[in-house]
Parts: structure tokens; C-alpha cells; sequence
């Protein structure tokens, strides 16, 4: 289902506050699978609790406004069994996310929504460490669907702002906000310093780059996902070709501190690579977002990003 029929779905309808039925008969439980259905559970009786959204307002846009701005006025973050529930708490936050990321909700609605669902959610532990995680999972995993750190550093921010969230959850949020707002698109990539397998020391600044175009991959060999795309890559021939006839260049980093299991593993990376070790500063200053390994970028010749975090085969293309 398209993004504008999971909108449609959630707007177009008549929801009545907290009780589970529409005005043409149909359930909470039906529009929600209808919103998202590769999303699934088991099978229950109980749904997510819409708002009820007052019959003047009648366009689309106003709609959308009153149940982002609402829509978990009527659902007990104090209730385990609810919370635990994925059919209900998951879903919910499925087809909530899915509205904020539909590319038509301004700056100012998704700040209220995300700041509404923070005020309601943080001064209960179990309600915040479920969502917290749930909408990591979604949001800032590489490998979500979902994946969108635009909007989850919207939800950290709310984070920040709300009153009830512990000190230390709002210290690491706002540790991640800067994280996220490092190295995006068209900002100069964040220079740092590595060594060259003949010890040379360089940096990301000094470092030629043929054909207008840098892939700048960070790796860890003892990392199976890592291992996985660095064979790939290896006996990629357009990749190779183009690095040997100097249309790009490609700057391979490890990032984990462990100079042997580095050097072992050179032999196996192609010798038209760039490829150097940064002592593990990178992480440890947080100078890129590596939450995920493999991580690749896609710099321009005067190093600012123009892919951040992105995948091999949209890169090479």
C-alpha cells in the first residue's frame, strides 16, 4: 500500500474517541491493518484507541492535523498488558510514524506530535524504554524499512524538551542529535587522521581523489556483514574498473582499534584501494554516525558528502 493510501486510510475516516468502531462500521482493528499490513501480530480483540476527531473538520489537511496533534490522548501508557501488546502499541506506532514520514507534514506538526507522544509517554519507565526501543528500531536502523534519522532526531529533541526525562536518557539524547547532524549531505565531510599500511600518517583533507568522486567505506573485517560487502566489492568489475581508470577513488577505514586483525586482513582488499586504520579515534570522538558497520559514504572531489550512510549498489550507481 502506498504512503498516500496509508494517509487517506487514517484521515478519511470518521474515528470515535477510545471505543473502536468508525461511522461506516468498520473497526479500529480493520483500518489499522488496512494502514500497514506487512505489518502483523496475532490476532485480538482489542485495538488502537484513535482520538475522535470533531465532525467540523471536514478537509483532509485539518484532519491530519487534529489526530497527529491527539492521537495518543486515549492510550494508558500505565497499561503493561498494552504496552506489551504489538498488535495495538506497535502498530499504532507504525501507522503514526508512517504519517509524520509522508513528506507532507510540515516542521511545526511533526515537533507537536513527537513532543505530545514525549510528554505522554516519559514519566512511565516500561512506556518509555518500549517506545524507545521501538522507535530506534524503526527509525535509526540502516536496516528498517522505516529507516529516518531526520525524524527520529525529531523525536530526541522532544526528548530533550520534555520535562520528565531522566537526566541521563536527555544527556544521550542530545549526544545523538549532534551525532545525526554530522557529515549530511552537502556539508564538508568531518576530516580525520588514519595510517596507510606503510605507516604513513594522512588525512581525510590530504587524501587525491580521482574522477570527482570518493567512496569512503568504514569497515571491520571480523564483522560478518562487513566481510560479506567487502567480497563483494573486491570482485565487483565496474567498481574495480572504474577505480583502476581513475573515474573514483575509494578510501577503506578501520575503525576498531586492533592493528593485527587489521593486517591480516589487508592481503584479501584490492591494491588500487586506499585503505588505512584511525587508531579508533573516529568512534571515540564521535566524528562519524556508525551505528551500523559496514557504513559507506559518497564524497565529492572537495570532500563534502553527497550520500551519507548509504547503500553499495545506489552508491556505485
Amino acid at each position: 500500500m502506498s504512503m498516500k493510501r496509508i494517509i487517506y486510510a487514517l484521515i478519511i475516516f470518521t474515528l470515535t474517541g477510545c471505543q473502536g468502531q468508525v461511522a461506516n462500521g468498520k473497526t479500529q482493528e480493520t483500518i489499522s491493518h488496512e494502514i500497514a499490513p506487512s505489518f502483523t501480530s496475532q490476532a485480538t480483540d482489542e485495538a488502537f484507541p484513535f482520538p475522535q476527531i470533531p465532525s467540523t473538520l471536514r478537509t483532509p489537511e485539518a484532519r491530519k492535523d487534529y489526530l497527529l496533534r491527539n492521537y495518543w490522548t486515549c492510550f494508558d501508557f500505565t497499561n503493561q498488558v498494552l504496552l506489551e501488546n504489538r498488535n495495538v502499541t506497535e502498530q499504532g506506532l507504525v501507522n503514526f510514524v508512517a504519517l509524520l514520514a509522508d513528506g507532507q507534514t510540515d516542521k511545526e506538526l511533526t515537533d507537536a506530535s513527537m513532543q505530545a507522544l514525549c510528554e505522554a509517554m516519559m514519566p512511565h519507565r516500561s512506556a518509555r524504554e518500549i517506545f524507545g526501543k521501538l522507535l530506534k528500531d524503526y527509525l535509526y536502523n540502516p536496516n528498517s524499512p522505516m529507516y529516518n534519522e531526520g525524524l527520529y532526531a525529531h523525536y530526541l529533541r522532544a526528548m530533550t524538551i520534555c520535562k520528565s526525562t531522566p537526566v541521563a536518557e536527555r544527556q544521550r539524547a542530545d549526544y545523538l542529535i549532534r551525532l545525526i547532524e554530522r557529515n549530511r549531505p552537502g556539508e564538508m565531510a568531518t576530516d580525520f587522521t588514519y595510517y596507510t599500511k606503510e605507516g604513513k600518517r594522512m588525512t581525510l583533507a590530504q587524501t587525491p581523489v580521482r574522477g570527482e568522486r570518493l567512496i569512503l567505506l568504514f569497515y571491520d573485517p571480523e564483522c560478518h556483514e562487513c566481510h560479506e560487502l567487502l567480497v563483494r566489492m573486491s570482485n565487483d568489475s565496474r567498481l574495480n574498473e572504474a577505480i583502476r581508470t581513475g573515474k573514483l577513488s575509494l578510501l577503506a577505514i578501520y575503525t576498531e582499534g586492533d592493528e593485527e586483525v587489521w593486517h591480516n586482513a589487508l592481503p584479501t582488499l584490492p591494491d588500487t584501494w586506499l585503505v588505512g586504520t584511525d587508531h579508533s579515534q573516529i568512534k571515540e570522538k564521535a566524528l562519524y554516525d556508525l551505528k551500523a558497520m559496514p557504513c559507506l559514504y559518497l564524497l565529492d572531489a572537495q570532500k563534502h558528502v553527497s550520500v551519507k550512510d548509504g547503500e553499495y549498489e545506489s552508491i556505485l550507481n
